[in-house]
């Protein structure tokens, strides 16, 4: 295949103080498919301090509007940046409130999904802007129902199958960069820690596990929680962490350097992610490839990331009696703990951007395009 021009859409950067999964998995992936010749663009919303324009490993970095209304300036900005050049196609990194790229993208079109919230988003916030993100992602299905899907996980492709996407669906896989988490035993607690890896959202349930560590510090009086990231759910978790009497218990890092989270996953006995919905959970992997197994909510993408009984441990979501006794398990068993971390650490080894890049380049080829220098690629709009 020729070099494509692409053009990407998504609300945040990898430079983003609140950026996530969906950026990560954009920024690793596409920066290889710009190292293969490829021109990428970002088209995403500013933050305070960030330039309008920059490079980032490859790929264009164009920032306009705010977070909250970014949305609202996607159809322009998409319109001046066509007028200034040409684009072969544009892929729609979709989350959060959808931007209806089929209604004015004149180019192929591809859209890649993490998860669509559904009604966890009930769970993050209240019932006016919960609706407007429902009932968003719920139009958004028959906006885009004939275009081009790509996702991370097989829960996120029967969620679009159940809810009547007939396009064809592609698995565009998570990945861990093995360079970036070694594998470092010796740095092991001498006591018990759990470590929660993040965002600190409301709709992430992480109080699931404050609400389960009495519940493990009854049994295992030394056992540590170590909450690594940041969010505006924050306070409400220091704050239940303090009535529940275990605030002593756990550590609240907010955000670290790359290098302190990899610190804080070798360090860990076990990691948790009590989510209600993932597109996949990545931190579970990431994890994984510190030797770390995982005790996570039987939720879709979870249950994709967590091999049960090999590589971690599932327990129906919000049940927190048995949250607790999966780390409780886990905690005891330094044999058991050992054989999953040593499974865990080989399930990661099977994820590689690099695989994932070159599916994403197949992708696109699968869709027929074909790169002019005088224009848009000569293949229908969706």
């Amino acid at each position: 295949m020729s070099p494509l021009r692409i053009l990407v859409i998504n609300w945040q950067d990898i430079r983003n103080p609140l950026s996530g999964g969906a950026e990560v998995h954009f920024h690793e992936i596409f920066r290889r498919v710009a190292a293969m010749g490829h021109a990428v663009t970002l088209l995403c919303s500013a933050f305070a301090g960030a330039a309008a324009e920059e490079e980032i490993d490859g790929i264009r970095i164009l920032r306009c509007g705010s977070r909250q209304l970014f949305n609202f300036a996607v159809p322009a900005a998409y319109r001046r940046l066509r007028k200034a050049q040409a684009f072969d196609v544009v892929i729609d990194d979709l989350n959060k409130i959808p931007f209806y790229t089929p209604c004015f993208v004149q180019e192929p079109l591809l859209t890649i999904v993490h998860h669509l919230f559904g009604r966890s988003i009930y769970l993050e916030t209240s019932w006016l802007p919960a609706s407007y993100v429902y009932w968003s992602e719920r139009l958004a299905l028959r906006i885009y129902r004939r275009t081009p899907f790509a996702v991370v996980s097989e829960s996120t492709r029967d969620e679009l199958r159940g809810l009547g996407i007939t396009a064809p669906v592609e698995l565009l896989p998570n990945a861990v960069d093995h360079e970036r988490y070694p594998y470092a035993p010796v740095e092991r607690s001498p006591e018990p820690l759990i470590c929660h890896l993040g965002r600190l959202k409301r709709y992430k349930s992480v109080e699931h596990l404050l609400r389960a560590l009495p519940r493990v510090l009854s049994s295992l009086p030394d056992t540590r929680l170590v909450i690594v990231g940041e969010g505006d759910h924050r306070p409400a978790l220091e704050a239940l962490a303090g009535e529940l009497g275990i605030g002593g218990a756990v550590t609240f890092t907010g955000q670290v350097s790359h290098e302190e989270k990899v610190h804080w996953l070798n360090r860990a006995w076990v990691a948790v992610n009590p989510s209600p919905k993932e597109g996949w959970g990545l931190t579970v992997i990431e994890a994984n490839a510190c030797g770390v197994p995982v005790v996570a909510a039987d939720s879709p993408g979870l249950r994709d990331s967590v091999r049960d009984r090999e590589t971690g441990l599932l327990y129906p979501y919000g049940e927190i009696e048995a949250l607790a006794g999966g780390l409780i398990t886990l905690l005891r068993n330094r044999t058991l703990r050992e054989r999953m971390g040593e499974a865990a650490r080989l399930w990661a080894g099977t994820f590689s951007w690099d695989q994932s890049a070159r599916k994403a380049v197949a992708i696109l080829e699968g869709m027929g395009l074909r790169s002019q220098p005088g224009g848009p690629a000569a293949v229908g709009k969706n």
